[in-house]
Formats: C-alpha cells, sequence, structure tokens
C-alpha cells in the first residue's frame, strides 16, 4: 500500500512530464507510456488520476476530431509546468543523494 501511493506521485510527474511536451498526451498513449517503464495502470487508476489533476488546474483537455473519433488530448497548464519544474529540481537533488 505504502508503495502504491509512492509510485502514483511518480505516475502523475510522468504525467505532467509528457503533458508538457507541443503534442499534449491521450489516456492510451499515457498508459502505454507508463507501462513501458514498468507501470501497469488500468484505465480506472489513470482517468481518475487525470480528472483530478484537471480539476487542481494541472492540466486542460482539448478534444480533437481523429479518424472519426473525439479523442481528448491533455496538456500542462501554466500552473502544472511550474510544479513540473519544482519537483524537477526535487527528483534531481533526492536521485543524487539516493542513487
Amino acid at each position: 500500500m505504502y508503495e502504491r501511493n509512492i509510485l502514483l506521485g511518480f505516475i502523475r510527474i510522468h504525467i505532467l512530464y509528457h503533458a508538457s511536451e507541443e503534442k499534449g498526451i491521450y489516456g492510451v498513449e499515457m498508459m502505454k507510456e507508463l507501462e513501458r517503464h514498468g507501470y501497469k495502470i488500468s484505465p480506472g487508476t489513470l482517468y481518475p488520476i487525470l480528472h483530478k489533476m484537471r480539476k487542481d488546474k494541472m492540466l486542460k483537455k482539448e478534444k480533437n476530431l481523429v479518424n472519426g473519433k473525439i479523442r481528448k488530448i491533455y496538456r500542462t497548464t501554466s500552473k502544472g509546468k511550474e510544479t513540473l519544474k519544482k519537483l524537477t529540481l526535487f527528483i534531481e537533488e533526492l536521485s543524487q543523494e539516493v542513487l
């Protein structure tokens, strides 16, 4: 349980990072990206995280039409970018100490 809480924090940071890229992210793509890094996450876990991050104004959502379907693209807000910048400094310092 304790490990899961820490990993959920890492997942949020990972989401902020990829959502800050120019193209943004969408749910299925993000699940694949997280899996590539060893995180097995279900839609039932990911989408509540994305919704909470929107509510907290870390992410904004856009709807794009792709192949006749609406795709929800998430991008980092200015608040999310500032948070990511602060967290990156903490991660850098912590990784130097722990590793």
